[in-house]
């Protein structure tokens, strides 16, 4: 013990080397084994530790020397996740068989600290204690009561039957049920009552208090629960003479702006339930991630848009008019709301900077009461009244605005759209308040072909007042069309450049590695984005198809490399991996990230420096 608090004696934190990891079987427990192998297939047996004349537990033989290792690996992130791989190693003399190591790897990205699943490593002592504990506490609960009839004095029971309800005690051996009303009616109690009145209390008392003890029993007999969640590796190992080496595995999203991880490992010693000491902890790796999001391209795409010199705004509003006339009241109904959002609508637009008022066309609109021809005089003279009311206010409102007489003159131009039929079919196809069979005769005569003849058919329908009172309103409309041009535009139409947000989007969502959301914006484009979202999403036959299409760049040469690498199709994985580096130096340096070219360089010792 005081060797591991001096320092000397440490867990090792190393990068994955697959050809010195100890396969770790699985046994009993989750992740759980009795026994450690090497790659060879042979037993690492756990040198046992010594008490010295202190009581302190100490290794008994010589401490290995340290092994120097790579600290940092470039690690390549695909589809989204990138896979940490990295060892944990216990020499021989840090395990005992009565401790328990909890060693737990802690991952620091981007400003967070975050606890991976623990590792323990257990001896067959401390196992053998868990194991102990377990039984003991099994051994309590079995003795809880389940079964509450076994608190019944049965035999106390029986007799009473026997003496006091024979002809029910006859049934003794019977499955047939006797009903609480056959009890009552016998002897003025029912089943229950006797039951309860025979039932041993004070046992029962007892079994319940007993229950309602199990989880202090648990904590008391079992002092160090075994694991099975939230934990990665629970091993147990015997005595003997041996390193352990557990291939540790973390899969992590990618996140934008992911370029570095940190981990380091944090442990400590526990026997049964007490904690000796906190392991000194081992130096840091850094894992480097090399992600395609990177190779996307930021430039702005842009989109054709051609720009007309007349725009058109329209707008409505429910002007009520009395019957027959065509006057405007403000006070009318909600003549005044309504009046006011044109107002607005039309000082909006005499303020408006880049477009200017020429003309604001009104049609108005009558219901049908009286006839087709009055009808249609009338809603002519209604246009007319609104544009007059319209006009005054459109000059005064110029005048204010632009005080010199700067200010164009407004047209006005009225149109009658006589009686609103359309209209009124679409008020009583959707109207509630009418029945549907009332709904469907109005539908019906809707289709007469003379006006005249088509409302006295409606006159006609018991549903009538109400259609005249609510629906007739409604059809007074007052539309108006504002028609304008843009300011200093003397062209009919002129044509534009603007940036194409849906590409914008798709390239925000690659550097974001969102690869899914982002290949479904740009596949339309089918450009060096787009395949850089199938490689990413490792859809490499997608991607090279694409690529192939586009010119022969650094940056194509290089997304081609890595497709041909994966295809293992070396000569044309080296041959664009060097016309990528002659076109542009950086990939020299950029090899050394990404896996598939950091092992083509290795396998053929590609010298680029040179």
């Amino acid at each position: 013990m005081e060797t591991v608090r001096s320092g000397a004696l440490v867990p090792g934190l190393a990068l994955a080397d697959d050809a010195h990891t100890a396969e770790v079987p699985a046994g009993e427990l989750v992740s759980d084994t009795m026994m450690v192998k090497d790659a060879q297939g042979r037993d690492l047996t756990i040198m046992r530790a010594v008490r010295d004349e202190n009581g302190d537990m100490v290794a008994s033989d010589v401490i290995l020397p340290s092994i120097v290792v790579a600290s940092f690996r470039n690690v390549a992130e695909r589809q989204g996740v990138v896979d940490l791989r990295f060892d944990i190693e216990v020499p021989a003399e840090l395990t005992d068989s009565r401790w328990q190591l909890r060693l737990t790897p802690v991952m620091h990205l981007q400003g967070e600290e975050l606890p991976l699943d623990p590792v323990f490593i257990t001896g067959e002592h401390y196992r053998s204690v868990q194991l102990r504990g377990y039984e003991r506490y099994s051994r309590f609960v079995e003795g809880i009561v389940t079964d509450t009839s076994l608190f019944i004095r049965t035999r106390e029971l029986e007799l009473f039957l026997r003496r006091n309800l024979p002809e029910l005690y006859a049934f003794r051996n019977d499955s047939s049920r006797v009903s609480d009303e056959q009890w009552h009616s016998a002897f003025g109690i029912t089943g229950p009552e006797a039951v309860e009145h025979y039932t041993d209390h004070f046992r029962k008392k007892l079994n319940e208090r007993k229950a309602g003890r199990r989880e202090k029993m648990f904590r008391k007999y079992v002092k160090s629960p075994i694991m099975a969640e939230a934990l990665k590796l629970d091993t147990v190992v015997n005595a003997g003479s041996g390193n352990i080496r557990y291939s540790y595995v973390q899969t992590i999203g990618a996140r934008a702006g992911l370029k570095k991880v940190e981990l380091e490992l944090k442990g400590s010693i526990y026997e049964e339930d007490r904690k000796l000491c906190s392991l000194p902890e081992p130096g840091m790796l850094t894992f480097y991630i090399s992600s395609l999001s990177s190779f996307a391209d930021t430039r702005e795409k842009y989109l054709t848009k051609v720009v007309e010199r007349q725009v058109r705004e329209h707008s409505s509003c429910y002007i009520e008019f009395a019957a027959g006339k065509a006057e405007i009241q403000e006070s009318l109904g909600s003549n005044y709301s309504e009046m006011a959002r044109i107002k607005h609508s039309i000082r909006e637009i005499l303020g408006n900077r880049n477009l200017e008022l020429d003309t604001v066309r009104i049609t108005a609109f009558a219901s049908p009461e009286g006839s087709f021809a009055a009808n249609d005089k009338l809603a002519m003279r209604r246009a007319g009244a609104a544009s007059a009311f319209f006009s005054e206010y459109t000059t005064f409102l110029s005048d204010s605005l632009a005080p010199e007489g700067g200010s164009p003159v407004v047209r006005f131009v009225s149109r009658g759209g006589g009686e609103n039929w359309p209209l009124l079919e679409n008020l009583l196809r959707i109207d509630t308040m009418i029945s549907p069979g009332e709904r469907k005769l109005c539908l019906k005569r809707m289709g007469i072909k003379n006006p005249d003849a088509r409302e006295r058919s409606l006159h006609s329908l018991t549903c009538y007042p109400y259609v005249q009172r609510q629906l007739y309103p409604r059809l007074r409309v007052v539309r108006f069309d504002f028609l304008l041009h843009r300011k200093g535009q003397q062209k009919d139409t002129i044509h534009t450049t603007i940036p194409d947000t849906v590409y914008r989007r798709g390239v925000k969502l690659l550097l974001e590695h969102d690869y899914e959301d982002a290949l479904a914006l740009l596949l339309p484009y089918r450009d060096f984005n787009t395949a850089v979202a199938f490689l990413a999403l490792g859809k490499n036959h997608s991607a090279l198809q694409i690529l192939e299409t586009l010119s022969a760049t650094p940056d194509t040469n290089y997304m081609m490399a890595i497709i041909y690498s994966r295809f293992g199709d070396d000569r044309n994985a080296v041959r664009h991996y060097l016309d990528a580096c002659k076109g542009d130096r950086n990939y020299i340096f950029r090899g050394s990230l990404d896996p598939e070219i950091a092992s083509l360089t290795n396998k053929y010792d590609l010298k680029l420096y040179d």
